[in-house]
């Protein structure tokens, strides 16, 4: 079995698992934190690993979306705590869909239908509340990824 296929027994002390903050958007020092690593490592594993794709904003900086966060957290534990070689973390990883097809798949979800009842219409209703306050609190940590680059490209 080739080397990049082994998976060895992890380390003694099992890791425990980090903490995501709950938002949307992470810039790569904050990633970098949560996943006890340096920023250019995080640079390198986007170079290695297609899954890995955070959008760049207006002035060019990575903003990592949370699954990305989650991505770094497994190819983390995939290279340190499972000693997966770079080759066997992509063939791991490789099963699992790129941003783009998860994206198309959202895309493709049929919208809701009316409700044939009262009770279910209620239900209904709550179910787009709460996505809608989802949206607005995604589309918040927008706005404010925004200002502050449009703060920082009036500091030039």
């Amino acid at each position: 079995m080739p080397s990049s296929d082994r998976n060895r027994a992890p380390m003694n002390q099992p890791a425990e698992k980090p903490k995501i903050p709950d938002k949307l958007f992470f810039k790569i020092g904050e990633v970098a934190a949560i996943a006890d690593t340096k920023p250019h490592v995080l640079r390198y594993w986007e170079t290695e690993f297609g899954i890995l794709r955070p959008v760049k904003n207006v002035s060019g900086q990575r903003v990592y979306r949370r699954r990305d966060v989650e991505v770094v957290l497994e190819i983390k534990r995939l290279l340190h705590l499972e000693r997966f070689t770079i080759a066997g973390a992509k063939k791991r990883l490789g099963g699992r869909r790129s941003v783009k097809t998860e994206v198309s798949v959202v895309e493709e979800k049929p919208a809701l239908s009316p409700a044939p009842d009262s009770t279910a219409g209620s239900e209904e209703t709550e179910k787009f509340q709460g996505l809608l306050s989802e949206l607005e609190k995604g589309l918040r940590e927008i706005l404010s990824v925004l200002d502050e680059t449009d703060r920082q490209l009036e500091g030039r």
